[in-house]
């Protein structure tokens, strides 16, 4: 049997690597959101045509394709830097939303050189709090988005029975999939990051507490 002091060490290491390991693995998938947030930001592929649409094309944000009702060739339009082009107010919140995620996002990961300078404890909670808010921009984005969907350019390539949340003869694509589970991912990394936060406390305290009994032993 190893004495107590010896097993709270041995207990204390491990618990410091796997914190460790854990907390490069939190890192890692940060950066694959962040990666996930710009490609869901960029790409026009949230709703597109289907076999019975009157125009071949597909709308994302703020970038749209759309067609001629001829032939599938289509012509796109449409820039985040000519935000009064957007073709609906929805499609203009939606993109302001879903560009504060990524902002949010980007600057968690700018953050890591925060660990250099500050406690590891305050860096997490910081990432903690920017992730949970990206994952409120991503689901507020993805709420409002569909309200533009009766705008007259969707209306052209889906047909007359567009509406508000309803498609009519097109389909969501896999950009707007990719937004949803982006929800689910920003408060999972979110949680992650809290909780190693709370186990730093907890970490430091034990060893403050550890180094009181050998001071009061001594």
């Amino acid at each position: 049997m190893l004495p107590s002091a010896d097993a709270a060490k041995l207990y204390q290491t491990n618990y410091v690597r796997n914190s460790s390991v854990i907390g490069l693995l939190w890192a890692i998938f940060t950066i694959l959101f962040g990666i996930v947030n710009v490609i869901i930001f960029s790409q026009p592929y949230w709703v597109g045509d289907g076999v019975d649409t009157p125009q071949a094309g597909y709308f994302g944000l703020f970038h749209f394709c759309v067609g001629d009702g001829i032939s599938r060739d289509v012509v796109c339009e449409g820039s985040f830097t000519e935000f009064a082009a957007i073709p609906s107010t929805a499609f203009k919140a939606a993109s302001f939303f879903i560009g504060m995620s990524m902002m949010l996002i980007v600057t968690c990961i700018a953050c890591f050189s925060l660990f250099f300078l500050l406690g590891t404890s305050t860096v997490y909670k910081i990432c903690g709090w920017m992730q949970a808010l990206s994952g409120v921009c991503l689901v507020l984005g993805c709420i409002i988005y569909p309200d533009g969907w009766d705008s007259d350019e969707v209306r052209k390539m889906c047909g007359e029975q567009t509406d508000k949340y309803s498609l009519g003869a097109c389909s969501v694509r896999w950009a707007y999939i990719l937004a949803i589970m982006g929800i689910l991912d920003a408060l999972i990394l979110s949680f992650l990051a809290f909780v190693l936060g709370n186990r730093q406390d907890g970490l430091m305290s034990e060893e403050l507490l550890a180094e009181s009994k050998e001071g009061g032993n001594a």
